[in-house]
């Protein structure tokens, strides 16, 4: 056999051993066996076995001798780690240790174990929750008219205020037993997508008392008499909750509030106790102008030790009736045209007692915990649930409006133009859908799912822009004119909303979802790093043999995969089995960079934010993959939504390697960043972005009616109001779609020049003149020309009426200055 041949075998040969992850006994008598085969059956010289064999001897008795393997091996890589360990503030650490890590360590592994994704059960609504879909929640609905809130009364109407108290509205996740709904984390986001799709100010309004404030932190961490005393009231709008963290020197840094509570003496009710005298200034805090009882996160100080020796207790939270003297409530923001109750509150020198911490005295400075664990399912659920049912609208919206206007003799969607826009929308949309479910599905089957929840908050709001961007463009001016006949311009002017909020994309995507990943989601990292900081030789030894063995398999399965195309990658016999094995080897390609980039840079990583958004957008779209192959098996795995399930899989695969591209790129070692291009992507980029094809595969499911249509459309709601626009938009479509063969019998006709087609009218009468058509289709015609008119309509206004809301301006903070100015003496004018 030639040396050529040899060499193979030995690279063929060491890579299986990687691959399967061989024990360090196992592959050193594997490798001696192969070594007395080479010896007696090759043709190298002796020299060349003696090297071999000198090689082999030293490898096995370094690493198979206990005191040199520790003293050669495990010492150096134990000092290297604990130099290049990074300092970490205790907001770090918790944070970093909060929620809980499922399917996304199985992306960290290399190797996804499928049966752990397909198995998370199916989210489904029981009939309590389908029946308070179908009632309250298309009853609240109904009473909604956005334009009014927006741009009129800039508030929701009293009556659905009422409604919203009385229907249990704010009571989503308050238990049964305290009056509440108790409902599942899957009901929950159906209902706040359904609301969004209707009105963000909707939306917004019911999120926040069910999302991260006072009924979940007293659900998890309250006493016995305070969820006794507070749930029942905030389950049925006795009390209107507010939660207030952000600050004006404390932003996406909200560790560094600079609320103060300071532990003294006082009176309180007539009494002398020992309790908290609070001073904060907060803004940006949703429902604070009409809350009864706000959640308060402050530092909290004990100067006089009069509850123990500590000083500085850190991050607390108590709950606080507005009511009390000192406490300023009541002004508004207005957040991007979008009049949801919110605005900023003061407190200054506000005393109450130590029992109103929540959770009592015990949960002093455990405020940073509470906040960060239930932020994990938090913001997994209300802003990507906001985000998605906007989408639902706009995708649906897109496609019967390409359906009904027509230009240059065709309808819109005939363009591939706009094909590859719809392809967008469609595909974004399902993409939206399919990971909001499965966050909420891991949710609901108890987990915490901190990683999971920051992806889906990032990209589902990121993914909501886009479509909120490709939506209006479609619409061209009918979605830039403002006034009631506008169904998409409130949610568009909405989108800075969802990105900023409940942690800011650009923090999420730079610091969090790699930041926190790395170490929650590797398999080893974590372990490693406990082992170093408590000084544990025996498990840094342990886990480091492991670390080595799956970086060395990842490095062999990253090869195998890249120039088998995958083909040989575990996946389930599924019609996107191709996918299962691509996601795969994304894995394991992954798995290996991450832990080369790590070991380069060690604690440093954390202050290289471009490389470590790339490997959380690398995570991400592994994320996003595993969330659409579950959503179509959980949908029914129905062949007509293929064009979905495989453009959204298209579009992840390909940013994946491009991303993947990008960071080989910028990594300063060159020679390091050439050898893993070599492993992992030997032939080049893997992947391309969604064919033409699938764009207009896609845009055939959006104009028309089908099964496809409905199911991405979800639980949208459409009024049964004649004069609401998006009403007045499905009815023209639906109706564009029952008369299609006649409307295309009737375009012909005008392409053959048999008819003119402008206007419209004309032609419905010339056809039926020409007896093309009957009269009752030329009824049916001219209804749908109607129909057609009242949607291309836009709004227009006269100047009084435009400046209705300035001619009143005691409303105004513009008014007020004033006044406060002419009682100063000053005179000023109004700009």
């Amino acid at each position: 056999m030639s040396t050529v041949l040899w060499l193979i075998c030995w690279l063929g040969g060491l890579t299986t051993l990687a691959f399967v992850r061989a024990s360090r006994v196992v592959a050193t008598i594997v490798i001696g066996v192969g070594l007395v085969i080479t010896t007696f059956l090759s043709q190298l010289s002796w020299f060349g076995l003696f090297i071999l064999w000198a090689a082999y001897a030293a490898m096995a008795f370094y690493l198979n001798h206990p005191e040199y393997r520790k003293r050669y091996l495990l010492n150096p890589a134990f000092n290297f780690m604990k130099k290049s360990l990074p300092t970490m503030s205790e907001t770090e650490r918790v944070a970093l240790e909060a929620g809980t890590v499922g399917w996304e360590a199985e992306l960290f592994s290399g190797d996804p174990q499928w049966e752990k994704l397909l198995t998370i059960p199916t989210p489904k609504l029981s009939e309590e929750e389908q029946a308070f879909m179908d009632g309250p929640v298309d009853q609240l609905c109904e009473m909604i008219k956005d334009w009014e809130i927006t741009h009129q009364d800039f508030d929701l109407p009293q009556a659905a205020w009422q409604f919203l108290k009385e229907a249990g509205f704010f009571a989503l996740i308050i238990p049964k037993k305290y009056g509440g709904k108790g409902f599942s984390a899957f009901a929950h986001s159906e209902i706040l997508a359904k609301l969004a799709g209707r009105s963000l100010t909707l939306a917004s309004t019911v999120a926040v008392p069910n999302s991260l404030g006072p009924a979940e932190l007293l659900l998890h961490y309250g006493t016995d008499q305070q969820r006794d005393y507070y749930l029942p009231r905030l389950a049925s709008g006795e009390e209107i909750p507010c939660f207030a963290l952000t600050g004006p020197e404390a932003g996406s840094d909200a560790g560094s509030i600079s609320d103060s509570g300071i532990i003294c003496m006082g009176r309180f009710e007539g009494k002398e106790i020992i309790g908290i005298k609070l001073n904060w200034n907060k803004r940006y805090i949703t429902l604070a102008p009409i809350a009864t009882l706000l959640g308060l996160a402050f530092k909290l100080y004990d100067p006089e030790s009069l509850i123990g020796d500590k000083k500085e207790l850190g991050i607390t939270c108590a709950l606080i009736p507005t009511q009390l003297s000192g406490i300023t409530i009541g002004r508004r923001h207005l957040p991007a045209a979008t009049p949801f109750q919110n605005g900023p509150t003061q407190g200054k020198d506000v005393f109450i007692p130590l029992d109103w911490i929540i959770g009592g005295p015990a949960m002093a400075g455990q405020g940073w915990r509470m906040l960060v664990e239930c932020l994990s399912a938090g913001r997994a659920i209300s802003l990507p649930s906001s985000s998605a049912g906007c989408a639902r609208a706009a995708a649906l919206a897109a496609g019967a409006y390409c359906l009904i206007r027509r230009q240059f003799k065709n309808p819109l969607s005939s363009f591939e133009g706009i094909q590859e826009v719809l392809g967008r929308v469609g595909g974004f949309t399902y993409m939206s859908e399919a990971v909001r479910c499965l966050t909420v599905a891991i949710i609901d089957a108890g987990e915490k799912p901190s990683v999971p929840g920051a992806i889906s908050k990032y990209h589902v709001t990121e993914l909501g822009r886009k479509i909120a961007n490709d939506v209006m463009d479609i619409h061209g001016g009918k979605g830039v004119m403002m006034g009631p006949l506008n169904y998409l311009a409130s949610a568009f002017h909405g989108v800075p909303i969802g990105i900023t909020v409940e942690g800011a994309n650009i923090l999420t995507r730079n610091m969090i979802i790699f930041g926190q990943g790395a170490i929650r989601c590797h398999p080893f990292i974590l372990k490693e790093m406990q082992a170093v900081r408590y000084d544990n030789h025996q498990d840094f030894e342990h886990f480091l043999s492991q670390h080595l063995s799956y970086t060395f398999s990842n490095a062999a399965r990253s090869f195998v995969h890249g120039i088998t195309f995958a083909k040989l990658a575990k996946s389930p016999a599924l019609p996107t089995k191709s996918y299962f094995q691509q996601l795969a080897r994304a894995s394991s390609a992954f798995a290996l960079t991450a832990d080369v980039v790590m070991a380069i840079f060690g604690g440093k990583l954390k202050f290289k934010e471009s490389l470590s958004a790339r490997l959380g957008d690398l995570l991400s779209m592994m994320y996003l993959m595993s969330s659409v192959l579950k959503h179509h098996q959980d949908q029914g795995e129905h062949q007509s939504d293929l064009p979905l399930v495989k453009w959204c899989l298209d579009y992840c695969l390909a940013r994946f390697w491009q991303t993947m591209d990008e960071l080989l790129d910028n990594l300063p070692q060159r020679m390091l960043s050439f050898a893993l291009r070599f492993l992992i992507m030997p032939f080049g980029k893997p992947a391309h972005f969604p064919k033409d094809h699938l764009n207009k595969a896609i845009s055939e499911i959006l104009v028309n009616v089908n099964a496809a249509r409905t199911r991405l459309g979800g639980n949208i709601f459409i009024s049964v109001q004649k004069n609401d626009a998006y009403a007045m938009l499905n009815n023209a479509f639906q109706e564009t779609v029952r008369l299609e063969p006649l409307l295309k019998r009737l375009f012909n006709a005008i392409k053959s020049n048999e008819l003119s087609e402008s206007p419209f009218k004309q032609a419905i009468a010339s056809a039926l003149q020409a007896k093309l058509i009957n009269s009752e289709e030329a009824a049916d015609l001219n209804h749908l020309d109607a129909l057609i008119q009242d949607i291309i309509a836009v709004d227009d206004f006269s100047n009084d009426e435009l400046t209705h809301k300035l001619l009143q301006p005691k409303d105004s903070v513009v008014f007020k200055k004033k006044q406060t100015d002419e009682n100063l003496g000053q005179d000023h004018l109004l700009n």
